[in-house]
């Protein structure tokens, strides 16, 4: 089959190019030459490409940044979300969407399942409402479309998380990192073999996936750093300690059990993601 991927050269992009490229022809594009926020060249490039599964990794992730910067969080992440859909929908092809842990405010005890709805879906910060807003253009422009919600990315190439803590670690005499903002990391290579799942074995629809069990930053780090052969201790604090502007869900663990159910498959646990990532960040170097 024919895969475009939007946002080819995203962390998610590249493993997702690796991974349907392995079974698939496949084609990507993304900025400069292409621009998800562009109507018409979304158009243009989906019908020159008559793929028969559209891939939408393309997003504006930048948390912090989105709340000084709303209309082009807006645009990317809504706009262009519907642009993608409905080109998707004329040609008469599935989409991909990829969505996020920050839709929910983070109050629940027990993990998000995809039918929550208010109070728990109330997004707290800017790029949240986008992602949601992004999430109901897929919906309404496109009957065939997988929505997968995720959360904690991180993968080869990107500015992530886990290369963030490596490299203050080199700098730092020691590290203090928020223990009370709980998730669950997920590795972009396991995001893309599930959502190749997804697309062969399961209906359409919105689905969770995220590695299995949850964490917070503090233990993230702490995994991180000790799989990497790094000494440079690593302190919890409160997340008052580092005041952000933008809202963060203080507890967003995500249910996977939809998508195991609809592909027979179950995520493996966050600490094996991870040391399976570490070794690719020695083999790569």
């Amino acid at each position: 089959m024919r895969v475009i991927i939007l946002g080819a050269k995203g962390q998610l992009g590249r493993e997702l190019e690796a991974c349907f490229g392995a079974m698939h022809e496949v084609s990507g594009c993304d900025l400069p030459e292409f621009d998800i926020t562009n109507r018409r060249q979304v158009f243009e490039t989906l019908s020159a490409a008559r793929p028969d599964l559209v891939i939408n990794a393309a997003a504006y992730t930048d948390v912090e940044r989105a709340e000084a910067e709303p209309d082009l969080a807006l645009r990317c992440n809504a706009a262009g979300a519907g642009h993608a859909a409905a080109a998707a929908a004329m040609l008469g092809v599935p989409v991909v969407y990829y969505s996020t842990d920050f839709v929910f405010d983070g109050t629940s005890g027990t993990p998000y399942t995809e039918e929550a709805a208010f109070p728990d879906l109330v997004p707290l910060s800017t790029y949240g409402r986008t992602k949601l807003m992004g999430e109901s253009a897929t919906r309404s422009e496109n009957p065939h479309y997988f929505i997968i919600r995720t959360a904690w990315l991180y993968g080869p190439g990107g500015n992530n998380f886990v290369e963030k803590i490596l490299a203050a670690a080199k700098t730092r005499p020691e590290l203090r990192v928020v223990s009370d903002e709980i998730g669950c990391p997920t590795h972009t290579w396991d995001l893309a073999e599930a959502t190749m799942a997804l697309c062969e074995k399961a209906a359409p629809g919105t689905y969770h996936f995220v590695n299995g069990g949850s964490c917070s930053r503090f233990e993230f780090a702490r995994a991180a750093l000790g799989l990497a052969g790094v000494a440079t201790p690593v302190l919890p604090c409160p997340a008052a300690e580092f005041p952000t502007t933008a809202r963060r869900p203080a507890r967003a663990v995500l249910s996977t059990d939809k998508y195991t159910q609809a592909t027979g498959r179950k995520p493996r646990p966050w600490q094996d993601a991870l040391a399976h990532y570490m070794e690719r960040r020695e083999t790569e170097a």
